[in-house]
């Protein structure tokens, strides 16, 4: 059963994260250069949160705050869920869709190691449905005729 480390094996290795009291524009500036949809919040080396871009959108913009001057811990969703490196990829799969979750940080003890996403899920999905019908075409050449 493929883990959540398995999948933190197949991303690129760097964490992208602010502190509580970066701004907002801070926030989604990261989010643009590194391609990302959600930030970790991280103060000292203890996870605080996490701010997604809709975050951003719905307790910043809506309401027209500046994203200038409002810092994340006014957008963040503190002390979010996690899940640990040996925790199974199919249980983090229905958590994600039963609580409409789209990121879960994970942690080894109380040292962040990552976060994935719903796509990142997916992506494996994807690719171990690909290695099952590799394995049945095979097993079908092999025993045909």
């Amino acid at each position: 059963m493929p883990t959540v480390q398995r999948c933190l094996q197949s991303k690129p290795g760097n964490l992208v994260a602010v502190k509580s009291d970066d701004f907002v524009v801070d926030a989604l500036q990261k989010m643009r250069d590194h391609r990302v949809r959600a930030v970790l919040v991280i103060d000292g080396d203890a996870l605080t949160g996490i701010v997604t871009q809709g975050d951003c959108a719905i307790k910043v913009l809506l309401p027209g705050k500046d994203a200038k001057t409002t810092r994340v811990s006014e957008a963040m969703t503190a002390n979010p869920m996690t899940v640990k490196p040996s925790d199974p990829l199919e249980a983090c799969m229905g958590l994600m869709a039963n609580r409409g979750f789209r990121h879960l940080p994970v942690l080894e003890g109380s040292r962040v190691v990552g976060v994935i996403s719903v796509g990142d899920v997916v992506k494996d999905q994807v690719r171990r449905m690909g290695e099952q019908i590799g394995f049945l075409e095979t097993y079908i050449r092999g025993h045909g005729a």
